[in-house]
């Protein structure tokens, strides 16, 4: 037989190979849907282990309906790239669900019921320069038709992509309404006044207790309670009495037991001294403290020291006619620096407004972890209580800041293994079954500030056409809320934090630009300087001639010389100008040229070279085998 040539041997490899491609497509496509390699350097498509667990939990199928106007956003590169991140975390969900979640994209165009669809839906519309909207936007929904929305994916929120879509499908799979308890010695039903406002028929309750009721179902613990009803999701502790070693042991055995906690301590509550009025007795009542628990949750506490801070310290009127208003440092004013811009409750606040705040510090030899939330800033002192409460003046005050100040803890996250506060079991000596140690890590948030609820630090009222308005100017509502739909969640969704974004910055080309601008600018502006003066005086000796025809004729020859001598010096420094300009851009440009050169021509080059070798290689071998 005449054997086959290399021809046919060729074309035989080459469509044994097309079949191995296919083939391997399709095996992997249906064996490896949920298979992934994310090389990106933050991981930024691969799920936090608490998503995971989650979507594997699902009991229900959920749908997730990405609204996204393809068309009308394709103008803009920015959303289109934020898009396709969106779009394909979603298909990563779906991936690993075993079927239970089910992706469906909507395109609502103009004028279309999908964009009815969408604003029915609760999406909100970004308007464009072509007067048309942008759906960019999520619904979630249930078998019970249980509905939770995105209503629009806002890139300032790309670090809490994953936290927002994996928040969503939590709800969805748990849409009973969470339980909150609630323990406080403030009048929070009643407002400002207490008693006596709801008896004069005046009782307004604080806006962030309005807001809790209107989100949760609140269950508020009489004071002589002595265990924590099952059905509570999460337990907050707000500026709380005298409790009993029976009530601390119903919240330490709440907490062991997986329950979550809120709580909220004041060495100096002056929500709880609305008068302002000194009472030695009754210091009791305007200072909170858990001695017990915070040892047992590894918190150290002092309530009897008050933090003072110069920084953000907020500017107040005072009856001094000479100096009316001054920095009062016991109330202070925070902003995005003192918050913990990775932990999902103060991530998104701009400023907090506290009064007369404690300092929390982790506990030598705890285990648990202690992660701060709200720090002062670096020029902070602490003080004795009672000095606040007999001499509260301004002055006073600042003067007791050391020339070193420090930064102290006002809120923080702990989390870990815990022990139980009451190692001899129940104090009452009863027979129930103690939690020796946490079975799970605990979950407590703890603020040394219970004037964070006071409404006069965050809200102001309007009355419109005799309706309450409340306009918020601080966060402190932000922040309770923040703080206990965190709690609510799983300690799955707990434990998202924020994620890097997929933006990636041109690093190096900004160093460039700023090495450049520090080096050039100086130059630039003292030529910039030097045009204008000059441009300034050639137009003053034009004027001075009179009007157009006649100002040849009223210049003297040596005017008409400095004319011509400011031109010449104005061509020149308009020259010298844009070298300068040049220079700020010349090395940014060079590494684009060389950048270019690598992409366009460089590759390529290296691809024909190793051809080249490649062939001379196997001339050589021929020859070789020809002379054999």
């Amino acid at each position: 037989m005449k054997p086959l040539s290399r021809r046919i041997y060729a074309i035989a490899a080459i469509a044994l190979a097309a079949v191995i491609f296919v083939g391997v497509n399709i095996a992997a496509d249906t064996t490896l849907t949920t298979e992934q390699l994310d090389l990106t350097e933050n991981g930024l498509y691969t799920l936090s282990p608490g998503t995971k667990h989650i979507i594997e939990n699902l009991k229900e199928p959920i749908t997730l309906k990405f609204y996204y106007s393809k068309k009308v956003a394709a103008d803009y590169a920015q959303i289109q790239s934020y898009a396709d991140r969106v779009r394909d975390l979603l298909q990563r969900y779906a991936a690993i669900s075993g079927g239970k979640i089910i992706v469906q994209e909507i395109d609502p165009e103009p004028f279309t019921p999908e964009e009815d669809e969408a604003t029915a839906a609760g999406l909100s519309a970004a308007p464009t320069d072509s007067g048309d909207n942008v759906y960019f936007g999520l619904v979630g929904t249930n078998t019970i038709d249980g509905k939770e929305t995105i209503a629009f994916f806002s890139q300032d929120r790309e670090p809490f992509l994953e936290y927002d879509v994996t928040s969503l499908i939590y709800h969805l799979a748990t849409p009973k309404k969470p339980v909150l308890g609630i323990i406080t010695s403030l009048p929070m039903e009643m407002g400002p006044g207490g008693m006596q406002a709801m008896m004069a028929g005046q009782a307004q309750p604080y806006m962030a207790y309005q807001e809790l009721q209107a989100s949760y179902t609140t269950k508020m613990l009489q004071q002589d309670f002595t265990a924590i009803p099952s059905d509570v999701d999460v337990l907050m502790i707000a500026h709380p009495g005298d409790l009993t070693d029976q009530q601390r042991y119903a919240i330490d055995q709440f907490v062991l037991k997986g329950g979550r906690a809120l709580v909220f301590v004041d060495p100096y509550a002056e929500l709880a001294n609305p008068n302002g009025a000194y009472d030695p007795n009754g210091a009791g009542a305007v200072m909170s403290d858990l001695p017990k628990l915070f040892k047992a949750w590894g918190i150290s506490y002092d309530p009897a020291k008050v933090v003072i801070d110069r920084d953000l310290a907020q500017r107040v009127q005072t009856a001094d006619q000479r100096n009316p208003v001054q920095s009062y440092p016991i109330w202070l004013k925070l902003g995005p620096d003192q918050f913990d811009q990775h932990d999902q409750i103060t991530a998104s606040l701009q400023n907090l407004n506290l009064a007369s705040a404690g300092a929390l510090i982790p506990a030598k030899g705890a285990t648990t972890k202690f992660s701060p939330l709200v720090t002062t800033s670096n020029d902070a002192s602490l003080v004795d209580a009672v000095q606040v409460r007999l001499n509260p003046r301004p002055q006073d005050l600042m003067d007791q800041i050391g020339p070193i100040g420090h930064q102290y803890t006002l809120a923080a996250r702990i989390s870990g293994p815990a022990k139980t506060a009451f190692p001899k079991g129940p104090p009452d000596g009863g027979e129930a079954k103690s939690e020796v140690k946490s079975a799970k890590d605990i979950n407590v948030v703890v603020m040394a500030d219970a004037d964070v609820f006071d409404d006069r630090f965050w809200v102001h009222y309007d009355n419109l056409f005799g309706k309450r308005i409340a306009s918020p100017f601080a966060d402190n509502g932000a922040f309770i809320l923040n703080a206990v739909e965190n709690l609510t969640g799983s300690n799955d969704l707990i434990s998202l934090r924020t994620r890097a974004t997929s933006d990636r910055p041109f690093v190096v080309v900004r160093q460039l630009q700023a090495d450049a601008q520090t080096e050039f600018q100086q130059e630039a502006d003292t030529l910039q300087a030097r045009l204008t003066d000059t441009q300034q005086r050639l137009h003053d000796l034009e004027q001075g001639g009179g009007d157009a025809n006649s100002k040849s004729a009223s210049l003297t020859p040596a005017q008409q010389a400095e004319i011509q001598k400011f031109k010449r010096d104005l061509i020149e420094t308009r020259s010298e100008l844009r070298d300068v300009q040049h220079n700020l851009r010349k090395e940014v440009d060079a590494l684009g040229s060389f950048l270019a050169f690598v992409n366009i021509a460089l590759v390529p080059i290296l691809v024909a070279l190793f051809a080249l070798g490649l062939a001379v290689i196997r001339r050589r071998r021929r020859a070789r085998a020809i002379r054999v």
